[in-house]
């Protein structure tokens, strides 16, 4: 494989220059009702802004994040950037983690070790995995797209060559928000090479319209209606960005180019919204780890375009997937699917509600996440599906 190892090294006058952006952050009038429902409050981003410039170790992130084996390669025209930590353990599985927007590779670093190296965190080693973490193409190390069309099936075909370079002709595969699209959609195009596909969400199978909850009775029909009425209210509420990015995202993103307040509000306010939670409930130093490489690598346009080049629709109707497949449901996500729902187009066999967590769950509840993923694949390789 054509690989080049790969060390994060921010110039320290990319630092500097960030300090001076924060202090010289020119602030927009503060609404009298400082709540959220208008976005993310004046208050809350100056408190952030002051430990991002003054609280905030971006280089023990770096040495953090430089403790994971990373490479870059060229798939597809495109720069991949990954993590690729092989696992101690003699019968190891591999498995590809992918994160979304506004998330990055900081989002699984906890999930990481414990996952190729259960031994030597109490785990059991029988249950271990060779753990490969890329940086979407247009997020984060894998830099700016050089073309368009980068949704999520180009990306699994990526994926797909990837692991083939790594010599894992099978694997199994995990996501949320666009990894859960691209996880799905490895299981639709590769269906003999994926063990099974572990999601943290599945929009295809949350409730849109009453004729959804036909049937349902009882406690099914009680999360179907949470379904239903939280779905009606990100559509009301919730769908802005979205709307903006895939329209014109090249517009927006010279605000947040230009300015690390901006891009800090921009991300924060989802890291909130897509979790009903309080985003210092997510560490404050991974939150900013996470704004840190969007801002360094200047990626708000390019990861941006993700929802305009999308292949595969948010809600849309999908391609049968035949792969086991597996959904772990966190109640606070942005959408809750239902399994009748999923079942029309996905073969499921593990399906879990979690009690807690939002759309981050690997940042959230990481213990809970690492749990599922080891059952799911642990009765996979054992023929337990």
């Amino acid at each position: 494989m054509t690989e080049t190892p790969f060390r994060i090294d921010i110039p320290e006058s990319a630092l500097t220059d960030l300090n001076r952006r924060l202090a010289d952050t020119r602030w927009p009038d503060p609404f009298p009702d400082p709540g959220w429902d208008l976005g993310i409050p004046v208050e809350a981003v100056q408190d952030l802004v002051e430990y991002w410039r003054l609280g905030f170790d971006w280089r023990a992130q770096e040495e953090r994040l430089n403790g994971f084996p990373q490479f870059t390669t060229t798939i597809d025209g495109a720069n991949i950037h990954f993590l690729h930590l092989e696992s101690p353990e003699p019968n190891a599985l591999p498995l590809l983690l992918t994160h979304g927007w506004p998330g990055s590779i900081v989002e699984f670093l906890d999930l990481v070790g414990p996952l190729a190296d259960p031994r030597a965190y109490g785990g059991d080693p029988d249950v271990a995995f060779h753990v490969v973490v890329p940086s979407v193409p247009g997020f984060g190390f894998s830099g700016p797209t050089p073309d368009r069309g980068w949704g999520p099936a180009r990306t699994a075909r990526a994926w797909a060559e990837l692991m083939t370079r790594l010599g894992y002709a099978e694997f199994g595969t995990h996501g949320g928000d666009w990894g859960a699209l691209i996880s799905r959609e490895l299981g639709v195009q590769f269906p003999e090479r994926i063990i099974g596909a572990h999601v943290t969400m599945l929009p295809s199978a949350v409730a849109r319209e009453e004729a959804d909850l036909d049937g349902l009775r009882g406690a099914e029909l009680a999360k179907g209606q949470r379904s239903l009425a939280k779905a009606r209210a990100f559509q009301q509420n919730g769908v802005g960005y979205a709307m903006i990015q895939s329209t014109k995202p090249q517009t927006l993103a010279y605000g947040l180019t230009d300015s690390p307040a901006g891009q800090l509000a921009w991300i924060a306010e989802k890291f909130r919204a897509f979790s009903n939670t309080d985003h210092d409930l997510i560490d404050r130093d991974d939150l900013l780890a996470n704004v840190s490489i969007y801002w360094f690598t200047r990626t708000a346009a390019s990861s941006g375009r993700i929802y305009a080049d999308q292949d595969v629709q948010w809600g849309a109707p999908l391609a049968t997937s035949t792969v086991p497949t597996a959904v772990a449901v966190f109640p606070d996500d942005i959408g809750l699917p239902l399994r009748h729902l999923a079942e029309r187009a996905d073969r499921i066999v593990r399906w879990t509600e979690l009690p807690r967590g939002g759309h981050f769950p690997a940042l959230e509840e990481p213990d809970l996440l690492i749990g599922d993923l080891r059952a799911f694949f642990s009765a996979e390789t054992q023929g337990k599906s």
